[in-house]
């Protein structure tokens, strides 16, 4: 019994679970790479929601915006 067997449950080889419980550190990079490109992930979306013009953003529309004019242009007010 080893420190990795669940992954046996989960579809693992056991050469794979082998391999795992003979060098635990493996299991650790995996999960700090993983960490790492969810962060990259991030910051990359976050440096495009950030530099989008105004003009590429979404815009709220109110609700009562258009019963506010009257349905006239704004010259003939």
């Amino acid at each position: 019994m080893g420190q990795f067997d669940w992954f046996a449950k989960i579809g693992a080889t056991p050469q794979a679970v082998a391999v795992l419980n003979d060098q635990p550190f493996l299991f650790t990079i995996l999960i700090l790479v993983l960490i790492g490109v969810i962060a990259q992930g991030v910051l990359i979306w976050y440096i495009h929601f950030a530099t989008m013009k105004p003009e590429q953003k979404k815009k709220k529309e109110k609700k009562g915006d258009e019963k506010k004019g009257g349905g006239r242009p704004p010259a003939a007010r």
